[in-house]
């Protein structure tokens, strides 16, 4: 397969729509082959709010199996719009904020990627929460709880907290300066690590519970006779919707990693092999865990950080030595590439893609995620998961875009060009952001109801919700099509 046309091309480097993280990638730039993509997915996979997925589920009334095939089955529907809009990147060698540019506009493109990354941005904040406090944890285990102390004025965490907190956020400053090719480094380094670490938990589980436990054999909530006997696909379809929200933001900006690609061959095998399977094998791991703690503490602990604490010893160290690596991989990746990118195509002149790092760090500290956790609790999470259920529409848009409407095909100097093919209207293509609103209307009050914004709406709304990203994305490409084919605004 070919890794496209994107060297030696001619392009205005004086426009204010360039920069060089922006820029095209050429045939040096282009290392990663598909272990480098496996062992991405799978350093983003291991982190505290992946393993806490299968506990939602669980707690919805699903059985142990039922809960790990959601995961793997919601991963799996997932990984192909990321394989899809991923070409792009492959081909053309441009990332998600240029990508954008073919649909919304020269400059239109600069709403779905703020929108994409002000989400990253939350996750960064929390993801950094967790893995200062995993650091915390480790020093009050090691000096007999002699760093705990009186919480600060206006923080409200100690000294030691803070400075974990601070400590660990400078790590994601050194990665950020490195830009993406360390991120790679790190990712490849990582993840065999952190497979090992999970399995390594599992069997500490089985050999200190005598087994997995009870909760490997409770039956599911929707068997004859069962709480929510009736209400299974309903549930399933939530949960899947839910699985598929998870991951949903790292469809859209995809092409900022496999613009790096050696080849498509690369960019599919590798997220095949490196997203549904250790999603599930994860999700397992985090039942089976959990059921074990059971027997062995008297209760059960989704929250692995709690869990670690719990263990005692160099148990505690070494579990969250691990819980801390995996922060890291996952919010660098996840959390840092995509809002860095999405901040520098606001003014690629002023921003580049290291500026627009560290915006992203400067906001995750600023939004003081300690507060935010402590305020909405899993509200927060929930929030976050349904945003980006309701960013379905852009995948929809772009899928629509590049494969039916371009058929693959984008003249990529033009791109980068204020009154160029792609520049529309004055910048804005009407196309693609009336789709993206009009594929959000149906998805946005089941949203405010579930986050708690509103009290109450019509259940047709709730129901809709139920499966927002598939919603959203449908209508999107079909009403972007709709006006894409029958505007003046849209250069095909």
């Amino acid at each position: 397969m070919s890794n496209a046309h994107t060297t030696d091309l001619t392009i205005d480097q004086s426009n204010e729509l360039w920069n060089e993280d922006l820029a095209p990638t050429n045939a040096a730039t282009r290392t990663w082959d598909w272990k480098s993509f496996a062992a991405l997915w799978v350093a983003m996979v291991v982190c505290v709010p992946t393993y806490m997925l299968a506990a939602g589920l669980v707690a919805e009334g699903l059985n142990w199996w039922q809960a790990v095939l959601t995961v793997f089955l919601g991963n799996l529907i997932v990984v192909l719009p990321m394989m899809l809009i991923g070409h792009a990147g492959a081909k053309h060698g441009i990332p998600f904020p240029v990508l954008l540019r073919s649909s919304f506009g020269t400059r239109g493109a600069k709403i779905p990627a703020l929108a994409r990354g002000l989400v990253a941005c939350g996750w960064f904040g929390i993801n950094t929460w967790v893995g200062g406090s995993a650091i915390y944890i480790i020093l009050n285990t090691l000096t007999s709880n002699a760093v705990q102390g009186s919480p600060l004025p206006f923080l409200g965490i100690d000294l030691a907290q803070s400075l974990c907190f601070v400590g660990f956020w400078a790590l994601h400053l050194y990665f950020i300066r490195q830009g993406t090719e360390s991120i790679r480094w790190l990712e490849t380094l990582a993840a065999p690590f952190l497979l090992l670490a999970g399995l390594g938990l599992l069997a500490w589980a089985y050999v200190n519970a005598g087994g997995f436990g009870e909760m490997l054999s409770t039956p599911s909530q929707f068997v004859e006779g069962g709480k929510k006997e009736g209400l299974f696909f309903p549930t399933f379809m939530a949960g899947l919707t839910a699985m598929v929200g998870f991951w949903a933001t790292m469809a859209l900006n995809i092409p900022d990693f496999t613009r790096f690609a050696k080849s498509q061959k690369d960019q599919v095998i590798g997220q095949l092999v490196g997203l549904p399977l250790p999603m599930a094998l994860f999700a397992f791991i985090s039942v089976a865990v959990t059921s074990a703690t059971v027997t062995i503490y008297g209760e059960a602990i989704w929250d692995p950080v709690q869990l670690a604490g719990r263990m005692g010893g160099w148990g505690v160290i070494v579990a969250l030595a691990a819980l801390g690596v995996a922060t890291l991989t996952t919010n660098l990746a996840a959390n840092v590439v995509a809002p860095a990118y999405g901040f520098s195509s606001l003014s690629p002149q002023k921003i580049s893609f290291r500026m627009g790092g560290y915006i992203t760090a400067g906001i995750g500290i600023a939004m003081f995620p300690w507060k935010v956790m402590e305020t909405s609790g899993g509200y927060i999470f929930t929030w976050l998961i349904g945003y980006s259920a309701l960013l379905g529409p852009i995948a929809g848009i772009l899928i629509a875009d590049y494969f039916i409407l371009r058929k693959s095909e984008l003249n990529v100097a033009e791109l980068f060009k204020t009154d160029g093919q792609y520049s529309a209207n004055k910048g804005w293509n009407w196309a693609g952001i009336g789709a993206l609103i009009i594929g959000i209307l149906p998805n946005l009050p089941g949203f405010l109801h579930i986050s708690g914004f509103v009290d109450s709406v019509p259940a047709i709304f709730d129901s809709i919700y139920a499966y927002a990203w598939f919603v959203g994305l449908a209508v999107a490409a079909l009403v972007y099509l709709l006006i894409a084919k029958n505007s003046r605004g849209t250069s095909s």
